[in-house]
């Protein structure tokens, strides 16, 4: 298992993609930390590029390589290998370059430009929704063995929960806006990762006022070490879920 995730990692640090996404998080993080004078707006800056961005490239390029990587898991099934191994090699290999990738364009700028409170919940946030969408991507690429597919479903899964999500939240808040909704934001907060993210960092920025009326009751539950506690282990579960059900999956798989 150690040999092929080497192979797989020492094959997509190589890749183009991966150092052209190193080295735009690493101009975009020391642009916005060393022009901003205050270090919160400049990480709160970053922040509005980390969650789309980051995301996105997760689970694009965890699609594509797994698609790319066809020939090559077929050989290795060939072998005596047991097909959990292979795959969990593969999620372990494209999730470690991810990470690379991240830590190199984002990590160092926060290390040396701002790293206080809000800087190191970032870098956790970041690591996790990695991890996260990374997770989704294998589930979504053994679905089906069809590659635009495969790629479709991982766009609309990013789609949803950066974009779609949030409105269809807003437009439940507005529609009973008369009663009180406030634990029900809490649980529809838990359903969608890059919201998590956002609010563990926005909280640490003392930025609860962006929140609305739910500001206190973030603040008073995920800005306490209990509450940043519970929404890293729901992030946790909503890494380790997908991959889970993506394993149980591919050993059923007829490729």
């Amino acid at each position: 298992m150690g040999k092929i995730i080497k192979y797989v990692l020492y094959d997509i640090l190589q890749n183009k993609i991966i150092i052209a996404y190193s080295l735009f998080l690493l101009l975009v993080s020391i642009s916005f930390l060393s022009l901003e004078n205050d270090s919160g707006k400049g990480t709160l800056s970053l922040l509005n590029i980390i969650l789309i961005v980051l995301p996105l490239v997760s689970i694009v390029f965890s699609t594509i390589h797994f698609y790319n990587s066809y020939e090559f898991i077929e050989l290795l099934i060939a072998q005596p290998l047991p097909r959990n191994k292979i795959l969990l090699s593969e999620f372990l290999g494209v999730c470690i370059a991810l990470l690379v990738g991240f830590a190199i364009g984002v990590g160092l700028p926060i290390v040396m430009l701002s790293f206080n409170q809000a800087g190191a919940m970032l870098l956790l946030s970041g690591a996790l929704l990695t991890v996260v969408f990374t997770s989704l991507a294998f589930w979504a690429s053994v679905i089906t063995n069809d590659k635009a597919k495969g790629i479709g479903i991982s766009l609309m899964l990013w789609f949803y929960f950066s974009l779609i999500y949030d409105g269809l939240v807003l437009m439940l808040l507005f529609t009973f806006g008369d009663y009180p909704l406030e634990k029900a934001v809490m649980v529809l907060t838990a359903l969608n990762p890059v919201d998590l993210g956002r609010i563990m960092i926005l909280l640490k920025l003392d930025a609860s006022a962006l929140m609305g009326y739910t500001g206190a009751l973030y603040k008073n539950f995920f800005g306490s070490g209990y509450g940043t506690a519970i929404a890293s282990a729901v992030m946790l579960v909503w890494a380790i879920v997908p991959l889970l059900l993506a394993l149980r999956m591919f050993k059923q798989k007829d490729l």
